[in-house]
């Protein structure tokens, strides 16, 4: 096969006006032909066309031909449109009658496959010409130049499925093949663009394989014509799973997808709006193109007109509220909706806004039936290796001998041992590997929990990986494609990947052979890169490179280099081709060495260790071959690591003499048995961490035993040596010494443990007292903050309410579902961080939408440090119609909460006074008016900075990491007062201790805690890490900060983009942004600025057990402990730099006293907090120090993970203060937006909490 000519990336002119227009409005869509032709109560003779004369001769005989096959032909109504057209043309008028601006032609069904079914298949290609003919006449009659109506080829799924075997008993079976479907797919579509389409829309998706067909056969077909007509496609989740018929998520099905760059994507058929919705929401939030939404007309329902039960009232009400949330640019109707609905629907929209497309942020997006999407920020990716015949001799065995029930297994351990994408390889050549790979493909199909993840389809022959593209109806990874052939064949093959919707492993690999030096590395992969994302428009997100893994210790000098050059190549690769992966065979490294397992596992695990760090993004592991980095022999280590690093001229000799000293054979059974001599604490320990799971149930019983004969509980099990264990492997974890296959080992081992003691936890629990009401509580979506919840929860339980606690980052969902199961009587929200607020309102505007919720009014408690009163009655209350109150700490939980389910009299008065007075915060709100000046105005009257002041030169410039901090030395700079705030008792530290009311609870409190830190430091139970960087800095813009790699700012890193005060200010007040503290940019004098992550871990392994122990107090004392060791970490760093890092301060002595009051020279101000309200500079920060080293990761939200952390900026000036931003105006919230180049929208929700202009506010 040829260079296949590329189909055409540009838009057409059509696809431009269709855009427009899904800017200026929602777009209508027509209603569903088949419950109007229903209505038309056909016969078979009206179906045949008996009375028609105008039906050709040629097509009458293939009818007829069909009739005397005894083929019934009522109910094929895609004939329709050759026998009655007049009839297809009126219903096709009625839609457009009532203001449909797409109208979609009768073919559904009429494709080859489909039309086989009735001995019509020769009919095919004339049912879409006289389908489209039809279309294209009614819409000429309602179209002018302001009005313009589209006409969209209408491609149906075919009633045959590629994915999904049709025979019970034959999982692997299927009625139709991938080239069969393109095949007929091909046919339609080039009959519907020879028809004069506008549009080519693929529908009612259940099989994703089928519908990739469809959308190859679009892009082959365009691409050898040279036609642009834009494409639609529309999935069809079946159930309240919210997975399509094959199993795919929502999200996975548009990884599937989005290749194709359609110009809508969304949801049709199967369910109703209410079903829908949840669906309708997730993609409004993941695609990165305009919506398109047709649900239902409810349920079905025989005895209604249509057929379903919604009338037009219903369903454009419900269609309505994903306008009022801007989650749609195009809406209509399938199954049972008429004109009268779709009229109704446009009426009820037409003064909502479009969506505004989202601006997604590029990862490496692959799917299975499930998303694993890939990210700067992801974590090492483990491929599973084991399905592969060159690499296994038992899957090898077990494909050539037939036994491919066997040969699932292996994939299905790879998958449970912690693979996130299986690699599965048939280059066999006593196999049919074409076959084979069919044939295991399919098979897998039929194993959701394997299917789960992505496949690497394997190969060094295109036909064998294009025989697996053509059975993956996820998102799968061809690994792999190289210029070894040339660039013609290269391009051609990598075309062909991205129409299969495959991302690549590009091989560093040209017509000289494979790359084996660092500079051949480097070139190769930059003309690779080159050709695929300028020649084919290749997403860089889907390159995935292999810069080759080479056996090192071979013995020849050229090869001892071969691992450095690997981690320099993957730098330069991180650094110099955007977005674009790294990939590589592990197991490769260590050949020189096959035979002795031990050194294998040892280089691996080391190599691992160092490539992740250089930017590895994911590569082919056996993990049971992987020792854990940590707890390798010192010696042994340091061996591996001169070898690796070719540290020195003999380090090869010296690692091969020294692996002829490794544990081998009768040795390793020995070592084995010397581990099974310890107590059974020392045995779990070892097990969880090896992730041994052949003794680990007599081991449990060894310790439940031992425990109950000192007067303990089976819980104590769990809480002591299960939980050390676990512990142990967490920090290895956490420090990048043990990889994620090897913890799914060990929590394996752990839930074998749990599930044997279960039953002995089952017998010793007791039934509680029956309480006085049920209040569910949770922490918002994207909030992983929970003290002061959990604080909430001791509380209410001690005054005998039921409480659910649901934990941290729960969806709105969930919580409305959980809080139905659970017949609560009130819901309490907490959350920490501004964005949290959102989702608070975002929850009690789905509980309005709830009947169950607005009939029985249920009350909803609203707190967390970010919330006020105000706040609650202005930007919350307004959505729900039942009570929402502002609960300001813990100890006003328990009489909100009486009052609430108590006397009903009491609660009636207490409501009204709560209404009242929200009310009137309300109406202060809103006459309120803040003293603006304009932005420009606010500009001419910034803080200047005394110029005169010599900048510091920092001592260090760039990035340090400080790993494992001791945490004896933040002892002392601990500020204990909000310590006591989070246990609501008032006053400042120490004098609290003295205080005549709640001292002696603040000594007792004070005593416990000083006991509970002595331990946490004296054990180690909790990690300090923190992050941080000095880099030269400039400001660019009024506002704006640039941060740049060099001195020469060359190499800008990110932008800063800032805020400043707007409100009129005293006389000699200034209107201040962070940005006036740093030279600007004209100044041509260094300067700089510095950015910092702390974080404290280990909190949740602590206060788990305790949890389930239910010792809740010293749960939150940990909680409460660590937020006081972070901060004082965030103090202490802070006093490094100025005087040592930084050293502009070098001469300082403070107290700590004076370090809380803030007497030092500079600050250090936190996203979020008052200075810099906005938290969307966090990720930037976060990417930029490569923060996940420490283990700190973010929600959507930007909230930090672990909980205990802190972010933030180091300015040096002695004049730079601490001040608040506070309310802003709309032109410095325009202004915001053109800089960060966003949407003004976005730009209100990164501002929601200072912005007066708030889009989202209630009316």
């Amino acid at each position: 096969m040829s260079l296949i000519k590329s189909s055409p990336t540009t838009h057409s002119d059509l696809q431009l006006a269709l855009e427009s227009l899904m800017k200026e409005r929602i777009l209508i869509m027509d209603g569903a032909m088949g419950t109007m032709l229903q209505q038309e109560k056909l016969g078979e003779e009206d179906f045949v066309g008996q009375h028609q004369n105008r039906v050709p001769v040629d097509i009458r005989k293939e009818i007829e031909k069909a009739k005397t096959k005894g083929i019934e032909l009522k109910g094929n109504n895609e004939l329709l449109s050759i026998t009655q057209p007049d009839i297809i043309q009126s219903i096709h008028e009625k839609f457009l009658e009532v203001g449909a601006d797409i109208i979609e032609t009768n073919t559904f069904g009429a494709t080859s496959v489909a039309q086989a079914d009735y001995c019509l298949e020769a009919l095919a290609r004339e049912m879409n010409l006289a389908s489209v003919r039809i279309a294209k006449r009614a819409c000429q009659k309602f179209s002018s130049a302001n009005c313009r109506k589209f006409v969209a080829g209408a491609i149906g799924p075919t009633p045959k499925t590629a994915s999904i075997s049709p025979d019970v008993s034959d999982p692997g079976a299927r009625n139709i093949t991938f080239d069969q479907l393109l095949e007929s797919y091909s046919e339609q579509v080039t009959a519907l663009i020879d028809g004069g389409v506008d549009i080519l829309l693929v529908e009612t998706i259940f099989d994703t394989l089928n519908a990739k067909a469809a959308l190859f056969s679009i892009q082959d077909v365009l691409g050898r014509t040279g036609k642009r007509i834009p494409v639609m496609i529309s999935g069809t989740v079946t159930d309240a799973s919210g997975r399509i018929l094959s199993g795919q998520t929502v999200e996975a099905f548009w990884n599937s997808v989005r290749h194709v760059k359609p110009v809508t994507v969304g949801l049709n058929c199967a369910l109703g709006a209410v079903l829908m919705r949840p669906h309708v929401e997730e993609m409004h939030k993941i695609c990165d193109v305009p919506i398109c939404i047709y649900p239902n007309a409810g349920l079905p329902n025989p005895m209604a007109p249509t057929g379903f039960d919604e009338t037009p009232k219903i369903t454009s009400d419900l269609i309505s509220e994903f306008a009022r949330e801007g989650w749609i640019n195009i809406v209509g109707g399938c199954c049972g909706t008429t004109p009268e609905h779709i009229k109704a629907i446009k009426e009820k929209v037409k003064n909502y806004a479009p969506r505004i497309v989202p601006k997604i942020q590029k990862k490496l997006r692959l799917s299975g039936l499930e998303p694993c999407n890939i990210g700067e920020e992801s974590l090492f990716i483990n491929v599973g290796e084991r399905t592969n015949v060159t690499g296994s001799k038992k899957f090898s065995d077990l494909i050539l001998s037939g036994d491919y029930s066997a040969a699932i297994e292996v994939a299905r351990q790879q998958v449970e041992n912690g693979a996130q994408i299986i690699d599965i390889n048939m280059d066999e050549a006593m196999l049919d590997s074409e076959k084979a790979m069919v044939k295991f493909l399919n098979l897998l199909a039929s194993e959701p929990d394997i299917s789960r993840v992505p496949l690497m389809l394997d190969s060094s022959k295109w036909s064998i990986l294009e025989a697996g593209l053509k059975c993956s109806q996820g998102k799968p990874v061809v690994n792999s494609i190289s210029l070894k052939e040339g660039e013609e064949e290269f391009l051609r093959n990598a075309e062909l990947c991205k129409r299969y919707g495959a991302a690549v492993i590009v091989m560093a690999f040209d017509e000289k052979g494979q790359a084996d030096t660092i500079e051949r590395r480097k070139s190769i992969c930059k003309r690779a890169y080159d050709l695929l994302t300028k020649k084919l428009s290749f997403d860089p997100e889907d390159i995935i490179f292999d810069p080759n893994i080479f056996a090192i210790g071979t013995g020849i000098s050229e090869h001892d280099e071969y691992a450095v050059d690997f981690f320099e190549a993957t730098s330069w690769i991180k650094k110099n081709l955007p977005f674009a992966k790294v990939s590589g065979g592990v197991s490769n490294v260590s050949f020189s060495f096959r035979g002795n397992n031990q050194a294998r596992e040892a280089i691996h695990s080391v190599f691992l260790y160092h490539a992740i760090k250089a930017g590895m993004s994911m590569g082919i592991v056996n993990a049971g071959q992987l020792a854990v980095y940590e707890e390798l022999d010192p010696e042994l280590k340091r061996r591996v690591e001169n070898l690796v690093f070719a540290r020195t001229k003999d380090a090869t000799e010296e690692m091969i003499d020294f692996s002829t000293s490794l544990d081998s054979g009768l040795a390793v059974k020995q070592k084995v048995q010397e581990w099974r001599n310890g107590d059974s604490t020392s045995r779990i320990k070892h097990a969880l961490i090896h992730g041994i799971t052949e003794h680990i149930t007599d081991d449990t019983e060894e310790a439940r035993l031992k425990i109950d004969a000192e007067g303990g509980k089976p819980i104590e099990v769990i809480e002591g040596p299960l939980m050390d264990g676990m512990n142990v492997v967490g920090d290895l974890f956490g420090e990048g010494k043990m990889f994620l296959p090897q913890v799914v080992k060990s929590a394996r081992v752990m839930k074998s443990a749990v599930a044997h003691l279960v039953p002995f936890i089952e017998q010793d629990q007791t039934e509680g007292t029956k309480q006085r009401g049920k209040i569910l509580i949770a922490t918002v979506k994207g909030d992983v903050h929970d003290i002061g919840k959990n604080i909430v929860t001791v509380v209410l339980q001690c005054n005998n309410f039921e409480v659910i606690n649901l934990g941290v980052m729960v969806p709105a969902q969930k919580i409305l579902e959980e809080a139905k199961n659970h017949d609560v009587d009130v819901i309490g929200l907490s959350g920490l961080i501004t964005p949290s607020l959102e989702e608070m309102a975002h929850v009690a505007r789905e509980m309005e939408r709830d009947l169950w919720f607005r009939d029985k009014k249920i009350p909803l408690l609203i707190g967390g440090a970010t919330t006020s009163k105000a706040h609650t009655a202005v930007k919350i209350a307004p959505f729900y119609s039942g009570p929402v109150i502002w609960v300001p700490d813990a100890s006003r939980s328990v009489p909100v909460a009486q009052s609430l389910t108590g006397n009903s009299n009491e609660k009636i008065d207490y409501l009204k006074q709560i209404y009242l007075n929200y009310k009137n915060i309300r109406d202060k709100f809103n006459k309120k008016e803040i003293p603006f000046i304009s932005i420009s105005e606010a500009r001419e009257n910034a803080f200047k900075i005394d110029k005169d002041c010599m900048v510091p030169t920092p001592k260090v410039i760039g990035r340090k990491v400080l790993k494992s901090f001791p945490l004896e030395q933040l002892v002392n700079y601990i500020d204990w007062t909000p310590f006591f705030k989070a246990w609501d008792l008032a006053g400042k530290f120490p004098e609290i201790l003295s205080d005549e009311i709640v001292g002696d609870e603040a000594s007792k409190l004070f005593k416990d805690a000083k006991k509970l830190l002595s331990r946490l430091v004296k054990r180690k139970e909790l990690n300090a890490n923190g992050i941080f960087a000095i880099y030269p800095s400039r400001r660019t813009g009024p506002e704006d900060l640039s941060v740049f790699a060099d001195e020469q700012l060359n190499q800008k890193l990110f932008t800063w983009i800032g805020l400043r005060q707007q409100t009129k200010k005293p006389s000699g007040g200034k209107n201040k942004s962070l940005a006036d503290f740093v030279r600007p940019i004209e100044d041509n004098r260094n300067d700089y600025l510095g950015i910092f992550f702390v974080t404290v871990d280990g909190v949740e392994k602590l206060t788990r057990s305790l949890e389930e122990k239910h010792n809740d107090y010293e749960s939150i004392m940990i909680k409460a402990l660590a937020d006081r060791l972070v901060e004082a970490f965030a103090e202490r760093l802070h006093e490094l730099v100025r005087k040592d890092y930084w050293g502009y301060a070098k001469e300082e002595n403070l107290s700590n006293q004076q370090l809380v009051e803030e007497n030092y020279q500079g600050i250090r101000p936190a996203p979020g907090y008052p200075a810099c309200p906005d938290h969307s500079i966090k990720p930037v920060i976060a990417n930029c120090l490569d923060a996940q080293e420490i283990g700190l990761s973010l929600t959507e939200n930007n909230a930090m993970y672990p909980a205990a952390s802190i972010c933030g900026f180091y300015f040096w000036h002695p004049e730079a203060t601490y001040f608040n931003v506070g309310q802003i105006n709309s032109d410095q919230l325009e202004d915001y937006a053109r800089r960060s180049r966003i949407q003004k929208e976005v730009a209100n929700q990164n501002l929601r909490e200072i912005a007066t202009v708030n889009s989202d506010s209630p009316k």
